[in-house]
């Protein structure tokens, strides 16, 4: 049997709001437009960029849209390039994922980052070689579609049965439930107890020993 936990990564894995928060106000500054509510962009993280464009800026144009997602896109990268992006990992991550690999887990995640942000974000923490599946919405449908789910359980090798998603918001839980994968909630991230729990969720945990708990019951 391979066991697989899947990873959502900002709001589970790492605390990336406030850098967030900057890019897609920059971008929509560039676009000369208004800056969207804060909150309303911390809901929509998770979603795919371009999804979630589309819900902050539904009055603009396909064309407006996309130049917001380029702002945002050259915005973080900068950001990133000039050593300002902070992301740091939620308190015990990290030697959650380590004790995982070491007990036979395999790992992977699935993000509504890109590609370039994945890889540079597990880099910086030095965690790139514990997982066996990274995917993002680079190749795949915006969540709570569940075919980022899909890839990592075949690139795993894993049977739904045997994997877990784990995710701070109702994407994650509704992405999990169609792809029949037991679903985790983390509330320390993006959505509410009660919305994750509404959303599907099997279980919600409050802190990375409930979590790690949970998971040595699989």
């Amino acid at each position: 049997m391979t066991r697989l936990a899947v990873f959502d990564c900002d709001g589970t894995l790492v605390d990336g709001q406030a850098d967030v928060l900057w890019a897609m106000q920059r971008a929509f500054e560039k676009a000369h437009l208004p800056a969207p509510d804060p909150s309303e962009v911390r809901r929509l993280v998770g979603l795919s960029l371009g999804v979630a464009i589309r819900e902050l800026a539904p009055e603009e144009n396909p064309q407006k849209q996309r130049d917001l997602v380029e702002f945002y896109k050259s915005s973080f990268r900068a950001r990133r390039e000039e050593g300002l992006l902070h992301e740091p990992l939620y308190d015990g991550i990290a030697e959650l994922l380590r004790a995982l690999h070491e007990d036979g887990w395999q790992l992977a995640v699935a993000t509504g980052k890109s590609d370039r942000g994945l890889t540079a974000c597990l880099a910086e923490h030095g965690l790139s070689e514990l997982f066996v599946s990274l995917q993002t919405a680079d190749r795949h449908p915006s969540k709570p579609h569940p075919a980022m789910l899909e890839a990592a359980l075949f690139e795993a090798g894993a049977q739904a049965k045997d994997a877990v998603m784990i995710g701070d918001t109702s994407f994650d839980m509704q992405m999990a439930r169609t792809a029949r994968v037991r679903a985790i909630g983390v509330t320390w991230g993006y959505h509410s107890p009660e919305e994750l729990r509404m959303s599907g969720a099997d279980a919600v945990v409050e802190d990375v020993a409930a979590l790690r708990e949970e998971l040595q019951g699989r």
